[in-house]
């Protein structure tokens, strides 16, 4: 019976350690006469011999068919120049030989192959780069009251110290979410690095028009002109050259999912509260590389004194319906400001309406569900005033269903049709909008 390696290897260690050839050989498991080949070098381990133990089946085409096609299409995978091979030579190459002829290219493209492209591991400086990009939360459904938060997650990171920062962004990615994000996050680490990197800002680029495109550049121009700091972005496509941030998106996202494990359900009170839960992750995340971040901290730049611009302004009329279309979405605002010219300031989340330089309302922003362009908020408060007042507009209101609250006063609106005249409908639906009003 032929020895094993393993008996070999046992005998060896035992013969090292100073045993007598007829011990070691009975530790080992094996004769005496087996122990004396193996010290005078004579055994031969099982298994490695240097001589093939079948007929090579490509031996009559590797040559004359498979090396000359590898060397026109150096891309052409194994399973392609098989079924070449069967094609060319019905039944003779059975799909058996596959693994050989995965290793036999292989080898062929270890020793032929053209050249792969190189990634330079990068040394980086304290205070030197810090990279931004927006990321997922994929197979978790975080839901508000109940109701899901279709949201992705802005994500700023210093890759010296392993620092950074994460905030939930409501909308797409946009520029709005991206110069919010950034200041923000840079506010809260309390100094700017010499360079921010970005990825190529695709999905920010695609839905503006090409004056759209012009205007948010130049206003990313002059949001790191404000704070000091050059901008740079990765090239389309090229997602590894932002992997300082894609990468750590992982570590940052497992310890997040870890805490809603932990937490038991991953359904929020409100948007505020689920920013609050992602925001104490990241700053745990952060107190552990607390002694790198302080040592960062001495080669960032000074942060200016005032905060820059971090939303879209716009100007829109208020309709004598007590609306406004913002970005395609309707929104009521209070009556008293029916037929004024509105400066809007429009964030990723919210909205502010100022009259000059005065503040005159403010309210969540809307966007339009997937598949549509359009979308409204009205809120029944802000013509609930001319609504007691003159209660049968209510019956052929074009904004009748969004004027009532939800679908339960919708429902509740159906029935009253059906049991009352459309005025008593009218007059009853407006008394209990009053007594919401004033709970």
């Amino acid at each position: 019976m032929a020895l094993t390696d393993k008996q070999v290897i046992l005998y060896m260690k035992n013969r090292n350690k100073g045993a007598t050839q007829e011990v070691a050989a009975a530790r080992g498991g094996i004769s005496v006469r087996s122990a004396r080949r193996i010290d005078k070098g004579q055994h031969q381990p099982v298994g490695h011999h240097h001589w093939r133990t079948r007929k090579d089946p490509l031996e009559p085409v590797w040559e004359t068919e498979v090396q000359p096609m590898l060397e026109q299409q150096p891309a052409l995978t194994p399973i392609t120049v098989l079924e070449h091979l069967q094609d060319s030579h019905p039944g003779q190459y059975p799909d058996s030989i596959l693994r050989t002829l995965q290793r036999r290219i292989k080898i062929w493209k270890s020793q032929h192959g053209g050249e792969k492209e190189v990634m330079f591991i990068q040394e980086r400086q304290p205070g030197a780069q810090a990279f931004v990009d927006f990321t997922e939360l994929k197979s978790i459904a975080i839901t508000i009251a109940g109701q899901p938060l279709p949201h992705r997650l802005f994500h700023l990171r210093l890759p010296w110290s392993h620092w950074s920062w994460m905030s939930v962004v409501l909308g797409g990615e946009s520029f709005s979410a991206l110069v919010e994000g950034m200041q923000n996050g840079l506010h809260q680490l309390g100094g700017i690095p010499a360079e921010i990197r970005t990825d190529s800002l695709s999905a920010a680029w695609r839905p503006l028009s090409e004056g759209e495109r012009t205007q948010e550049t130049a206003r990313y121009a002059a949001f790191c002109e404000h704070y000091g700091v050059l901008a740079s972005h990765n090239n389309p496509g090229k997602g590894h050259e932002n992997g300082a941030v894609e990468s750590a998106h992982g570590h940052l996202k497992r310890r997040i999912r870890q805490a809603l494990l932990m937490r038991g359900n991953t359904d929020f009170a409100s948007v505020d509260e689920y920013r609050s839960f992602i925001t104490t992750q990241v700053l745990r995340h952060n107190q552990r590389h607390a002694g790198a971040v302080a040592q960062e901290r001495e080669h960032l730049k000074p942060l200016p004194l005032q905060r820059c611009a971090d939303y879209e302004e716009l100007l829109a009329r208020v309709t004598a319906s007590s609306t406004v279309t913002v970005k395609l979405v309707v929104y009521s605002v209070p009556s008293r400001l029916i037929g004024l010219m509105l400066k809007v300031r429009l964030w990723d989340d919210r909205l502010s309406f100022y009259n000059g330089s005065s503040e005159v309302y403010h309210c969540t922003r809307v966007r339009p569900e997937k598949g549509k362009r359009r979308a409204r908020s009205i809120d029944f408060r802000h013509m609930l005033d001319s609504l007691v007042k003159k209660p049968n507009a209510l019956y052929h209101a074009a904004l009748r269903e969004d004027i009532l609250p939800d679908e339960r006063w919708n429902a509740l609106w159906r029935a009253l049709c059906t049991r009352a005249t459309p005025g008593l409908a009218c007059r009853i639906m407006a008394g209990l909008l009053t007594s919401l009003y004033l709970l």
